[in-house]
């Protein structure tokens, strides 16, 4: 007997002929022959915990879909022969948000406002604008070109950068041999890329010697894209500002010197985990599993066989 594992928030949407389905809470009640009979899991959005044990006890596993767009914590577990799919799409109008907001935020300062509030504060002052800013954003998925649509009603020019050059609906996409050359031109700089041996790291004392004085590194991305001792060695000097939803290590423990970082706000990777998650998220496991069950082909393979 096929058994599908998936968190409880997503079972309400699910087709009602399918294989039997249990939740991921009920996972630590399932007898070791149960766990065995597992082919098709859905793993939780905020995971991570006991990954590699809970794979290890599904034998007879074939798909694991995640519901994140990274699977960088999921391919060191990923047994020889088993698909893996990604949550690409799923989290783009949350994390581009998101990263709207943290430019908007950090450009007219609304977090010293709040810390002001508290101490009752009133201090008028001159504030940078998002409008007529220059926004370099690198990478060009589905995350960075959600981005790129929101910032259109803003009135500021937006630089794109991938690992390869290219035309889309948006414009021109330049080659990341062109990053040496546009990071001295941006106010804003987003970071959105998947991290991979290529990209972690990318952002270090080079890259960020080359921001233009005083300008805003947003990484949505993952923390380890970024050098956290050269990061933090740039917010000190005040060569930069930082507004981070990831970071390196994360979570981020207390008494980090990223905490008490001047120029630099942080969110504990919010980005994707909003109300918009759950409609998208359930549509397209539900759409996976009709698939998975017709023989179909799956949508967002990243690696292992492809269905």
């Amino acid at each position: 007997m096929d058994l599908i594992a998936l968190p409880s928030y997503i079972r309400e949407a699910l087709p009602a002929d399918l294989p039997q389905l249990v939740e991921l809470d009920e996972l630590g009640s399932l007898a070791d022959e149960q766990f065995a009979e597992v082919t098709f899991y859905v793993r939780a959005y905020y995971a991570g915990y006991r990954e590699g044990a809970l794979i290890a006890r599904m034998p007879r596993l074939k798909v694991i879909q995640t519901l994140t767009a990274g699977v960088d914590d999921v391919l060191p577990f990923l047994p020889h022969g088993v698909t893996l799919c990604n949550a690409a799409g799923v989290h783009d109008a949350s994390t581009a948000e998101l990263t709207v907001g943290l430019m908007i935020a950090m450009q007219r300062g609304f977090h010293e406002y709040r810390d002001r509030q508290h101490r009752g504060e009133w201090r008028h002052e001159f504030r940078p604008a998002l409008a007529d800013s220059r926004v370099l954003i690198i990478g060009a998925g589905h995350i960075a070109t959600a981005i790129t649509r929101r910032l259109a009603p803003f009135e500021v020019q937006v630089d794109r950068v991938a690992r390869s050059a290219r035309t889309d609906a948006l414009g021109v996409v330049h080659d990341l041999s062109e990053l040496h050359a546009l990071l001295p031109l941006a106010d804003i700089v987003s970071v959105i890329i998947p991290l991979t041996p290529d990209t972690e790291g990318l952002v270090d004392a080079a890259f960020l010697a080359r921001m233009k004085p005083g300008a805003l590194l947003v990484n949505t991305a993952r923390g380890r894209v970024v050098d956290t001792q050269a990061l933090l060695d740039a917010l000190h000097s005040g060569h930069i500002r930082a507004a981070l939803d990831v970071t390196d290590p994360e979570p981020l423990p207390a008494g980090h010197p990223l905490w008490s970082a001047p120029n630099c706000f942080i969110t504990p990777h919010i980005g994707g985990d909003t109300a918009a998650f759950l409609p998208r998220g359930r549509a397209l496991v539900a759409d996976q599993l009709r698939r998975w069950a017709r023989g179909e082909a799956l949508r967002n393979v990243v690696a292992g066989p492809t269905i």
